[in-house]
Parts: C-alpha cells; sequence; structure tokens
C-alpha cells in the first residue's frame, strides 16, 4: 500500500528525504512504521511541500511519537501553548537556535525530537546543520571512550535563558522569560538511544556547564575537545528549507545548528517538541 514512500538519504553521515507522505492526513500504521524507522535509521527526516499543514496536525503527527512539551522559557504560539513560533524578522540581529546544541537538554527528561515545519523562508540563506552524535562518538580512541564512560556531566537553561544568555534576549517576535534560578541536571556524558541501543556523545555548548565533581575550569578542555570533535563536517549534514518543508530531528543522537546568514529577510518557523525520557 505504501510502495509510494520514498526514503533518500540527503549525506553519508545522517539526514533523509521522505516523499509521499502528508502529514496533513492521519498516516496509516504502515506508513508510521516505515516515517519511524527512517527517524531511527538517519536522526533527522524531511518531508516537503507539507503546505497544508495546520497547528493542530502537526501537533497530532507530533504525538504519535509522544506527549508534547510546553518550554519553560518561551511562549507559544496563541491558542497552541505546545508550538513555539520562530521567527526573526528582517531588522533583528540575533536568530534562535543560533550555535550547536540538542533541544532541552537542560530538564531532568529531555526532549526526544523537535518537529519543525517552515512557514516563511528567506529567499537565500537559513539552512540547518545536523550532526550525528553517535558517529563522533564512534570515531574516539578506546581509551577516551573508557574515560568518558564513568563520567556524568551537569546541564542547565542558566547560561543561554539566564540574563545575559543568548536565547533570553529581547526580540520583538518571540516572547522569552529569563531562567534566573534555572535548576541543573545531571546526564551521563555517553548515551545510551533508548530505541536502538546505540551509544552516543550527550554533551552540547549551550547547556553542558561542566562534569559533574570537577569544576568549570576543570572541565572546560575536555569539553572544548568534544565540542571541536562533535561538530566535524563528516558528521553533518545540511538542509536547505523551502516554504512547507518540515524538519523531524532526534534529539537523542543529534545536535542542530541554525545559521543566521539572510539579514534583512524574514523567516519564520513552527516547532512541535515531543517529550523524551532520562538518559542512562
Amino acid at each position: 500500500m505504501n510502495h509510494d514512500i520514498n526514503v533518500r538519504p540527503i549525506s553519508g553521515a545522517l539526514g533523509a528525504e521522505i516523499e509521499g507522505v502528508d502529514l496533513s492526513q492521519d498516516l496509516s500504521n504502515e506508513a508510521f512504521d516505515m516515517v519511524h524507522r527512517a527517524f531511527l535509521d538517519h536522526h533527522v527526516i524531511f518531508f516537503r511541500d507539507q503546505n497544508d499543514l495546520s497547528p493542530e496536525r502537526h501537533k497530532a503527527f507530533g504525538r504519535r511519537f509522544g506527549s508534547l512539551n510546553v518550554h519553560p522559557y518561551v511562549r507559544g504560539m496563541e491558542g497552541h501553548p505546545e508550538i513555539l513560533e520562530i521567527i526573526k524578522e528582517p531588522e533583528e540581529k540575533t536568530n534562535f537556535g543560533g550555535g550547536w546544541h540538542t533541544d532541552m537538554s537542560f530538564l531532568e527528561e529531555p526532549a526526544l525530537g523537535s518537529i519543525l515545519h517552515a512557514i516563511e523562508v528567506p529567499p537565500y540563506g537559513g539552512d540547518t546543520l545536523w550532526a550525528n552524535q553517535h558517529m563522533a562518538y564512534d570515531a574516539l580512541s578506546d581509551g577516551l571512550k573508557a574515560t568518558l564512560e564513568g563520567l556524568t556531566a551537569i546541564h542547565s537553561a542558566g547560561r543561554e535563558y539566564g540574563p545575559k544568555g543568548q536565547s533570553a534576549m529581547g526580540r520583538q517576535s518571540m516572547e522569552t522569560k529569563q531562567a534566573h534560578d534555572a535548576p541543573e541536571f545531571e546526564h551521563p556524558v555517553v548515551r545510551t538511544h533508548p530505541e536502538t541501543g546505540r551509544k552516543g556523545l550527550y554533551v552540547n555548548p549551550a547547556f553542558t556547564l561542566r562534569f559533574k565533581g570537577w569544576t568549570k575550569r576543570e572541565s572546560r578542555p575536555l569539553l572544548n575537545y568534544l565540542f571541536e570533535h562533535s561538530r566535524q563536517e563528516q558528521f553533518t549534514c545540511r538542509f536547505r528549507w523551502e516554504k512547507g518543508s518540515v524538519a523531524f530531528w532526534d534529539n537523542r543522537s543529534t545536535w542542530h545548528f541554525a545559521l543566521n546568514d539572510y539579514a534583512g529577510h524574514r523567516r519564520h518557523m513552527r516547532r512541535v517538541t515531543v517529550n523524551g525520557d532520562r538518559p542512562f
């Protein structure tokens, strides 16, 4: 029945475009299984021309994978608190997500994945990059893997969403509230993917502050090494957005980066985030 669903990888590291799926309609179990399989195999999947995807249908697709997150620091869409409107106006300088990160690792139970829908895109620029953290882990030496195996890292929204944080900066188009006393949570540095069993690095420049039991200063050299390592070109893919494009990425195995290279143009996206479970 769904032999017209086609999955095409977009890079050697991760990412695949899926053709033949209309997300504005209920997916059959068979179609859903194919989409879910592609998501686990490729870590980020893309759908083009989803112009009929309403906020309701956007949320309904997300709910096939789990409950939906309401962001603690960013106000959701009017009438749809689970949907973030990610908007950059032509005259704004700072974009949202403009640095390598994993969504919501500052929660006790970080996000499973995020589903981003392009409503309005600039004529050029505004691409998003993803980096495969299973590949980043696999490329480490056995010695460093053994060292990291026992380490726990401290994650918090405090730096990004605190008074001086990039993500909390005043924006005319997005309402953020400052995380003055953001809690800290501990997650393993090497995370086992709960669905595939694969190991991957689970630290990121936005929300990982230090290693548990280490000072910030002691943590910095090793964290910086891991951050540099994890975003190497051979672990990445890059997606060119069009109006109606949808990306669904696995926050348990990827980082992503929204490029800010379209000054003077407007970009409007909608994001639904699927709740995940505690890393182990």
